[in-house]
């Protein structure tokens, strides 16, 4: 049973470590997700910590200003994402049968940086979207058959906040060297989710299965849009700019429910597989009205956000081996289901995923992981959604691209 006990700490730790990266580059704003695997750690107390880097690299192509964009001559081609990197800090403890682990974590996200000169600037220079997210969940467990059932609840708190810049109209000369055309708006809110779930494990055969659900985040997003550089003379009869204003709008973070197993299937070895639903259908198009303004806020406010977004799915699998007592090695592959539906680049992932765990001592264990996706291809331009057209400042494609991330964690145990 100690041999077991061991293998079920490392090579399905390892596994989870594999697993957890995936999402960093997932569809619609995923980034590290939820996850709260730390909470099963066999051990009383455990301190982890550990950074995700993923270096997504989208490429456009043919880009092509749209009917709303205003004629405005730029590049035809555009790097669309930045790297980014993922902290997690998690410290569990548990007595007798319950377990509580309390974490730090940014699930969702986004950085879009094409610039000021391709033929988009209309559409977006930059788009940026942080989330922080601060955790308490807790189990109880009590022994059903030749295992142990365990019913898991939880809060959250999450803070997010983010900024979108764009070129609103362009401007000739003499007017472009005293004004620029670009506005930015900035938002931020803070909010509570919860979770809930449940847990059967049978240690002498390294088996678990888990169902978790976790709610959604409603915010009612406040902020400012700024429109001071673009000129009365540019716009006439829009009261909107040379101001600076706040501005309120709302939108929800998804709910998603997932379901993992991990079982052993020979001496040191395991295999594990997941199935996550996330309702990114939830964001369509965030418009933005200015608060306590003098004049009717637009049907699609002054500004708006617009991804219009499904469901997402993802699905990995893969096998955990334990070479010796301080070595284990996984390897996954990950599908995910691309939430873009004809506006964006949110297609498609595949994912490979591999790394090692070595216990440093009996108390230390170090992880160290990569994965390598593709991007799959896909367009975006004009839709129309409810009536609405969407997407018409601009129109791209992009071909199958590469993603890379690396992941490396230490965990502490008593």
């Amino acid at each position: 049973m100690a041999t077991q006990n061991h293998f079920i700490s490392g090579a399905l730790g390892l596994a989870i470590g594999m697993t957890s990266i995936t999402p960093a580059f997932a569809g619609g704003l995923d980034r590290g997700g939820y996850n709260i695997d730390q909470l099963f750690d066999a051990s009383p107390f455990t301190f982890q910590s550990g950074v995700t880097y993923v270096t997504p690299k989208r490429k456009l192509k043919n880009v092509q200003d749209g009917p709303a964009g205003g004629a405005f001559v730029g590049g035809s081609t555009a790097d669309d994402t930045e790297n980014y990197a993922i902290p997690y800090v998690g410290i569990k403890g548990g007595y007798e049968d319950v377990d509580c682990l309390v974490d730090y974590s940014q699930p969702f996200g986004a950085h879009l940086n094409p610039g000021s000169t391709w033929a988009g600037a209309q559409n977006n220079i930059e788009t940026k979207v942080r989330t922080d997210n601060y955790g308490l969940t807790c189990s109880y467990k009590f022994d059903a058959g030749p295992g142990q059932f365990r019913v898991i609840g939880g809060a959250f708190y999450q803070e997010i906040e983010g900024s979108k810049t764009r070129l609103v109209v362009p401007l000739p000369a003499p007017l472009n060297s005293v004004y620029s055309g670009v506005g930015r708006l900035n938002m931020s809110d803070e909010s509570w989710g919860w979770r809930a779930g449940v847990a059967y494990e049978i240690p002498e055969y390294a088996f678990r299965a888990s169902l978790l659900y976790n709610s959604r985040v409603k915010y009612d997003l406040t902020g400012s849009l700024d429109l001071t550089q673009i000129p009365s003379i540019a716009v006439p009869g829009n009261p909107y700019v040379q101001r600076r204003f706040s501005v309120f709008g709302a939108a929800e973070a998804p709910d998603s429910l997932e379901l993992k197993v991990q079982s052993g299937i020979a001496p040191d070895w395991l295999a594990f597989g997941s199935v996550k639903w996330t309702n990114w259908s939830v964001i369509q198009s965030i418009s933005f009205c200015e608060t306590q303004g003098a004049f009717p806020c637009p049907a699609t406010g002054v500004t708006s956000l617009d991804l219009l977004y499904r469901d997402g799915w993802t699905v990995s699998g893969g096998v955990g081996h334990k070479f010796n007592d301080k070595l284990s090695g996984a390897v996954s592959l990950t599908w995910d289901r691309g939430t873009s539906t004809g506006v964006g680049a949110s297609t498609d992932t595949w994912t490979l995923g591999a790394g090692v765990q070595y216990a440093v001592t009996d108390n230390i264990e170090w992880r160290l992981g990569g994965a390598l996706g593709l991007l799959t291809s896909g367009s975006s331009g004009q839709v129309t959604r409810g009536g609405v057209v969407y997407g018409n400042d601009v129109s791209y494609d992009f071909g199958n691209d590469i993603v890379a991330a690396v992941t490396t964690s230490v965990k502490v145990k008593f």
